[in-house]
């Protein structure tokens, strides 16, 4: 079934803070990675005295700085939550989100390094910091400002993909903007990962001797340690995660379920492939309402015949052995005199279904409904081995079902009449333009119609062809009615009705 999710409800107020105050949180976290750096460095060098200053500037700039720009940053997208600009309006800030960030928190994180390593030349004997070498200085403080822009992406990435799970959930947005490289995400998550650390420890061996160079290779290490770790975690979230997503809604469409659409979670190849994800269950639904649709009025296997054709998607002519049955009511003229339209059609949609139900569980194919009555083939277009035998266990099913109940809310009784013939059709869509249906053409079927109007003339509920009658083998209890005149036929018809039970053959 074609899945009609209800229109999402809008956020409320305390959770479009949440959001806020969550990307604020991520934003400024580079602030726990470098304190975290700075007591590595401070423990291993043994200067705690220094401890305030060396945090200090982180505070100001890293947590102080930072949480103010970070605030700027998501104004448009606070706005675009309260509703007072449209999703156009905000879609680039937010696609750019780790980016802004990121850069932010790259100048601020060199002039934080830039400041700690200095204050050993310009401070002198005020403090006691060792002091690094221009090789050393230049190292540490493009490695390390790498290292925090890097963190800080993939930090907001993994926060942009709540984000954008939020706004679609909730408002019904995605994004549609994708400029962004995943190989070049991939590319600078390896390299800052593996070639940062190893670049700083390399400049150590040929910058410092003995215990300065220890403790130098030690902070690195250390550094490296924790720094890695906590950015390895967040890229493997931001990178994975929607490939992981994507992946799992592919597995369930594949079996049958066309209620996925997924949040388009970045503005690169992973996310474009998301979003023609999302076109592609678009089309799959509508394929599946058309069917839907189409088999309110053509036969379920009729339309997903066509439905497979490629082209101009029509049946090509084919003839084969096939039986036809045809239906009506009798006396339905006089029935639709006395009864209001509405009860009348009422009463026919339940009379129809009931009638339908012993043709498709015996293979049969609905090829119309006319008015009262309905025309069905066996073996065409769907094969159903020994069709006429399953054409008049269809029609002694339909007698039972008919006879045993009453239709629509005035209780009415129909009887039912069938004609039942066996022989060459000729089957496929016929008419023009854009106005195309599936038909049966041929001898078989006009005379199949003919049999069944005869029932008016001989008390008979059903009667079959001779060539029916010969095609069951035996497997009913047939009665000669003799030879009769059948319009459009030049010779008489050798016709047979039916008891209502059957030889003992299993139905």
């Amino acid at each position: 079934m074609i899945d009609t999710a209800p229109a999402p409800a809008r956020p409320t107020s305390a959770e479009i803070a949440a959001m806020r105050r969550r990307y604020l949180i991520m934003a400024t976290s580079v602030f726990v990675l470098d304190l975290a750096i700075t007591l590595i460095f401070t423990a291993v060098a043994g200067l705690w005295m220094n401890l305030w200053r060396t945090a200090g500037i982180g505070i100001v700039l890293l947590l102080g700085v930072n949480w103010l720009a970070a605030r700027e940053l998501f104004r448009p997208v606070r706005r675009y939550l309260d509703g007072e600009i449209a999703f156009e309006d905000v879609q680039r800030r937010l696609t750019q989100l780790p980016l802004l960030t990121a850069q932010r928190v790259f100048l601020l994180a060199f002039l934080v390094t830039a400041f700690r390593l200095s204050t050993p030349w310009w401070a002198g004997e005020r403090v006691a910091l060792p002091i690094p070498t221009i090789a050393d200085f230049i190292t540490v403080c493009v490695v390390l400002t790498i290292f925090y822009f890097t963190y800080t992406y993939f930090v907001v990435s993994d926060y942009l993909a709540g984000l954008c799970d939020f706004i679609f959930e909730r408002y019904g947005q995605n994004l549609g903007l994708f400029f962004g490289r995943y190989s070049t995400k991939l590319w600078i998550a390896l390299v800052v990962i593996s070639i940062g650390p190893l670049a700083a420890i390399v400049v150590d061996l040929f910058s410092y001797q003995g215990e300065r160079q220890q403790m130098e290779i030690l902070v690195d290490v250390s550094s490296a340690v924790v720094g890695v770790a906590m950015t390895a975690f967040f890229i493997s979230r931001s990178l994975l995660r929607p490939v992981r997503r994507l992946s799992d809604a592919m597995k369930k469409v594949a079996s049958g379920d066309l209620s996925q659409r997924i949040a388009v979670t970045s503005n690169d190849e992973v996310g474009e492939l998301t979003g023609q994800f999302n076109n592609m269950i678009e089309g799959l639904r509508e394929r599946e309402r058309i069917r839907e649709t189409f088999g309110r009025y053509v036969d379920e296997t009729v339309a997903a015949t066509i439905l497979r054709r490629e082209g101009a998607g029509v049946l090509s002519g084919e003839t084969r052995d096939a039986t036809i049955l045809f239906t009506d009511i009798a006396g339905f003229t006089t029935i639709a005199e006395v009864l209001p339209p509405d009860q009348l059609v009422a009463a026919l949609n339940e009379y129809l279904e009931t009638v339908l139900a012993p043709i498709r569980a015996h293979g049969g194919v609905v090829n119309t409904f006319i008015g009262d009555g309905l025309f069905a083939s066996f073996n065409m277009p769907l094969a159903c081995e020994g069709h006429a035998t399953a054409a008049v266990r269809a029609a002694l099913d339909i007698q039972r079902a008919i006879g045993s109940r009453t239709f629509g809310d005035v209780g009415m009784a129909f009887a039912t009449r069938i004609g039942i013939s066996t022989g060459g059709v000729i089957g496929g869509s016929v008419g023009a333009g854009q106005r195309m249906s599936f038909t049966l053409l041929g001898d078989t079927v006009n005379l199949a119609a003919r049999l069944e109007e005869l029932n008016k003339h001989h008390g008979t509920s059903i009667l079959v062809s001779e060539s029916t009658r010969a095609s069951c083998n035996g497997a009913f209890a047939f009665s000669p009615l003799g030879n009769v005149a059948v319009r459009g036929r030049s010779e008489p018809v050798a016709i047979f009705s039916i008891d209502h039970l059957e030889r003992g053959l299993p139905s």
